[in-house]
């Protein structure tokens, strides 16, 4: 899969402005992946207390979420 398509499937259901929880996980394990693929390391870090907050039923700090829904972009 090349970056355009991988992108164009990461963003599909984050369009909205304001990231329901499902939502917020599914893009960021899609932005983990390709964070990782890339080594950036700060966007790693983001995507994991986000995956944790959405397991742990908390709130993801608006700054991570901010991250995670903007990568792509």
């Amino acid at each position: 899969m090349n970056a355009i398509s991988f992108g164009a499937a990461a963003c599909v259901g984050i369009a909205s402005d304001e990231p329901t929880p499902d939502k917020s996980l599914d893009a960021a394990w899609n932005v983990l992946e390709a964070a990782n693929d890339l080594g950036d390391h700060v966007t790693v870090e983001a995507c994991r207390r986000v995956i944790d907050a959405s397991l742990n039923g908390t709130a993801a700090a608006q700054s991570d979420l901010q991250i995670v829904i903007g990568y792509f972009r």
